[in-house]
């Protein structure tokens, strides 16, 4: 298997600083690549066609722009996201990237998924996700969701820590008391949760604890998959396939989809002062949170990566900030009287 890339061809790359990730010796980029829409059709929360060519090249730009980390999971696709990842880095030609990747969702063969932290099950998830990424290790292996098994998940995930089948290990969608409970038994590197303009529950409780932990945290979604980037209209929306989970997403349905629009609007205006898309100022404004130590930006062609990749040394003014949460810096304070 391989567990680097030795070709020497020359690689022109914009440096991006980085920071490190939680407890780990990982030092990441702001910006890394995700290829959750890579995995293309044929499965419950897939996102239409997708050409594989395409994703390889996206892969390529986004590491010729400096991103050094890929999240990927063995569902996305069914197995068929890894399998493109290992197909990008087998040809590039520069350093190996980190490479991240999620179990405990299993699927069947309509495409449907079901969760599974059962200690046999995450193991032959790992053995399948090093055969389809052509890897010895996985940089960092994350439990994808929760379930009531979570204890005896978490023991086996430190299980392969052990073993040195993954280097690090973290968790995605976990709350405060699931994360509470998986700390008992093992240290967790990460959190990996929904962020964006559009998804601000994890403000209250889940961030404060990652910082006061020293948990890295890389969030997913910062774009609202797709819903800010400015590319959706109400038209596309409404013709989005069967075979894209979007669909069937409330964001993009009214009556929430007016409201997720004119704040597309106010992230264009701000976009407009530093020449930069809509979809990189809602990038920015996720890495703005002291919290986040990164964010898993997709992109299904070269072009969007070019698009996105900018946000990672963008840096938002209060002001600015106010007008993309629609709040006016200037108002006076209302003061009332009894």
């Amino acid at each position: 298997m391989r567990t680097g890339n030795t070709k020497t061809k020359s690689i022109t790359k914009s440096r991006m600083k980085t920071k490190s990730l939680g407890n780990s010796d990982l030092s990441i980029t702001p910006v890394g690549f995700g290829a959750w829409a890579i995995g293309g059709s044929g499965w419950e929360f897939g996102w239409g066609e997708q050409d594989d060519k395409a994703s390889v090249a996206a892969i390529h730009r986004a590491l010729d722009l400096g991103v050094n980390w890929i999240d990927t999971a063995a569902v996305y696709g069914m197995g068929h996201s890894e399998e493109v990842v290992a197909r990008a880095l087998h040809t590039w030609p520069g350093p190996r990237p980190y490479v991240f990747t999620k179990c405990g969702l299993r699927w069947d063969e309509q495409g449907y998924v079901h969760r599974s932290l059962r200690a046999d099950s995450i193991r032959r998830e790992c053995e399948d996700s090093l055969h389809r990424l052509n890897v010895d290790v996985i940089d960092l292996y994350q439990i994808h969701w929760p379930t009531e098994d979570l204890e005896e998940g978490w023991t086996a995930m430190a299980q392969l820590q052990k073993e040195g089948k993954v280097r690090w290990i973290g968790v995605s969608n976990f709350n405060v008391e699931e994360m509470r409970r998986a700390q008992v038994i093992a240290p967790i590197t990460s959190l990996q949760p929904p962020y964006s303009l559009v998804r601000r529950e994890v403000e209250q409780e889940t961030l404060p604890y990652c910082r006061s932990e020293g948990l890295g945290v890389i969030v997913y979604s910062p774009m609202a998959s797709g819903l800010l980037t400015g590319a959706m209209t109400r038209e596309r929306a409404a013709k989005l396939p069967d075979s894209d989970w979007r669909s069937r997403d409330v964001e993009f349905h009214e009556p929430r989809l007016s409201k997720n629009l004119a704040l597309v609007g106010r992230l264009r205006e701000v976009g407009e002062r530093h020449r930069r898309p809509p979809g990189q100022i809602a990038i920015a404004w996720v890495l703005q949170n002291p919290a986040v130590t990164g964010a898993i930006v997709g992109a299904r062609n070269a072009k969007q990566v070019e698009g996105n990749a900018g946000a990672a040394k963008l840096r938002l003014t209060d002001e600015e900030i106010a007008t993309i949460e629609g709040k006016n810096v200037n108002e006076p304070e209302l003061v009332t009287t009894t």
